[in-house]
């Protein structure tokens, strides 16, 4: 666990988190998990995109291709994305946040977004496991588009763009560092001390 200050004894809600990790890292399972905690919402980018491609939204239109590819949306459109979902009601009091920022400039973007309605985040998590199990979940899934190499595709990219923002939130005091490769509620339970949530 990264030093500096921290929000733990934060009232319930109250709360900004993100979530960081490679793709199949679980971080989207320990959002929900935590969600159910600390009563704020756990919002999850790359499920948005997922439900608007299915939905067949101009959103889904845009972003397919490049889903399908295992590259990022851009920049501009998720900051479009994300903006407009944290401006909602249920995340007023706060929210955890899983798949963005993916980028240096989606980072500064989400500051700006945070500093518009709040303050400043929170905390970041940080979920990481092996190269060689994050594959084995992923092609365990069974989804179309979790092809061997397009999963690693992600992962390289993941390696390239997203890797570099856990110095970025460790300089500043707010990365909680959890290895996810543990079964589900023993890295839930981590994830809870480094935050000093309690269990509901």
């Amino acid at each position: 666990m990264a030093g500096g200050r921290s929000s733990v004894g934060a009232p319930k809600g109250q709360r900004r988190i993100v979530f960081l990790g490679p793709p199949n890292s679980g971080k989207g399972t320990q959002a929900t998990l935590l969600a159910q905690s600390v009563g704020i919402p756990a919002i999850s980018t790359g499920e948005m995109l997922r439900a608007a491609v299915t939905a067949g939204s101009e959103l889904g239109r845009r972003v397919q291709g490049v889903m399908a590819r295992g590259e990022l949306v851009q920049d501009e459109l998720m900051a479009e994305v994300v903006r407009d979902r944290l401006s909602q009601t249920d995340a007023a009091e706060g929210f955890l946040l899983d798949g963005y920022p993916r980028t240096a400039a989606q980072a500064a973007t989400l500051e700006e977004i945070v500093g518009e309605r709040y303050t400043e985040l929170d905390d970041v998590v940080l979920i990481d496991a092996p190269e060689d199990v994050l594959v084995a979940r992923a092609l365990g899934r069974g989804r179309e588009d979790d092809r061997e190499e397009v999963v690693r595709e992600r992962l390289r990219v993941y390696r390239q763009k997203t890797a570099p923002l856990v110095d970025f939130y460790d300089v500043k005091g707010l990365l909680r560092r959890i290895d996810g490769d543990q079964p589900i509620e023993q890295v839930a339970q981590q994830v809870r001390a480094s935050l000093g949530v309690r269990a509901v």
